[in-house]
């Protein structure tokens, strides 16, 4: 009876498994297939078309989308699709320029806290907590206000303001890999704590490190476009997606819903296809994620 009763269960579950590896097989594709398409975009159509041969005409100005204009065109006449792939190219570089510089913080503050323990890890969590009882919004509203409008500004704020979370991944894990037998062989072998930080768990921490990274990409881009939308970030003249939101406000207003709508798609898109691949990252680096999939 209990033999009768167990096999129907176990099918189950392997049905179960199956869909779940199918529906993860299905998202991973998807995902790589925009990333793909998104880095092809960045790459050739600006070299390809150049932004200032976009010329103005206020004749053809907030048309529809179209076969001639598949996006449709701004408030002045220009083709909505360069200006977004435009926006997606300055965007992606100053979100991967911030979340690099965050992280390369992080992994710093959080090897050194997991590291040394004691009351320096005492003292650099609290500081931790310090910045994370503020806003990332209006910390880096208060750090670009500093200075005039420009990309470095943008950079230093996301990356001053999004470092937290990947400090705090990476002590845990450092702390995780201080009670290896490794680790005590190393150490009772007369390493110092600077030659086991270094040969071993640096190393073992930066695919975590790098899982957040990319992680931070796309978030870094949406703190851009915020910080673009209320005026503070990247100069108007660049067209960042931030930017394009900015400027279509009044479009919105009036009715036409393509200059606000495309752009944003540019955010979400990209945003989703990242976060569909470092899901996949992350199973791969985790055992027990790994193992699940497995049932």
């Amino acid at each position: 009876m209990t033999c009768e009763s167990t096999a129907p269960d176990e099918a189950v579950w392997r049905s179960y498994g199956t869909r779940r590896r199918s529906t993860r097989t299905v998202r991973v594709r998807t995902s790589a297939a925009l990333v793909a398409v998104t880095v092809l975009a960045v790459l050739l159509v600006p070299p390809l078309v150049q932004l200032d041969q976009q010329a103005v005409d206020l004749s053809a100005k907030l048309l529809p989308p179209s076969w001639g204009h598949p996006f449709g065109t701004d408030d002045v006449g220009r083709d909505l699709l360069l200006r977004c792939v435009y926006g997606l190219r300055v965007s992606l570089l100053v979100g991967a320029a911030a979340a690099l510089t965050a992280t390369v913080i992080g992994t710093a503050v959080g090897a050194t806290a997991g590291a040394l323990g004691g009351w320096a890890d005492r003292a650099l969590m609290r500081l931790v907590d310090t910045f994370s009882s503020v806003p990332h919004l209006l910390l880096g509203i208060f750090i670009v206000a500093m200075f005039r409008p420009g990309v470095w500004p943008v950079i230093v704020s996301v990356g001053l303001t999004h470092w937290l979370s990947t400090a705090r991944i990476v002590r845990a894990e450092v702390l995780s890999l201080r009670s290896r037998p490794y680790i005590d062989a190393a150490v009772s072998g007369g390493a110092s704590r600077w030659r086991v930080a270094v040969r071993h768990l640096l190393p073992a921490v930066l695919p975590q490190a790098a899982l957040a990274a990319v992680l931070m990409v796309p978030h870094a881009m949406w703190h851009e476009s915020a910080l673009s939308f209320l005026g503070l970030g990247l100069p108007t003249h660049l067209a960042s997606l931030g930017n394009l939101i900015q400027n279509a406000r009044g479009s919105l207003l009036a009715g036409q819903w393509w200059p606000t709508l495309f752009p944003g798609l540019f955010i979400i898109v990209p945003t989703l296809a990242v976060a569909g691949l470092a899901g996949a990252w992350r199973e791969r680096i985790d055992p027990r994620r790994r193992s699940e999939l497995m049932l």
